[in-house]
């Protein structure tokens, strides 16, 4: 037998669980991210990202929030080929999708 208690603990449970659900999808998604532009000195959104040796290759540097990244191009599986400026002042390959 269900009573109006153990209902009402279920529904508040699954209100609990449908707001963290929401808020995982808002946090995991890069809000107003977008993919570099060939040509463009472009800012990144992401809090880091690492600036590679080719498309999933070696680490180089990280390039944090802020900092900018001229996209030169070409585009590989996500990737996109530029110069980093700031400290890693070097070219390199980093994911696209995380500029401003």
């Amino acid at each position: 037998m269900v009573t109006s208690s153990s209902r009402s603990t279920r529904l508040a449970r699954l209100g609990v669980a449908a707001a963290m659900a929401v808020a995982l999808l808002a946090v995991s998604s890069p809000a107003q991210a977008a993919n570099g532009t060939i040509g463009v000195r472009e800012t990144v959104c992401a809090e880091s990202l690492f600036v590679r040796t080719e498309p999933l290759g070696a680490w180089m540097g990280t390039l944090y929030a802020g900092q900018t990244f001229l996209v030169k191009g070409p585009r590989s599986g996500g990737y996109v080929y530029g110069f980093a400026y700031g400290h890693v002042n070097r070219n390199g390959w980093v994911q696209d999708g995380w500029f401003c």
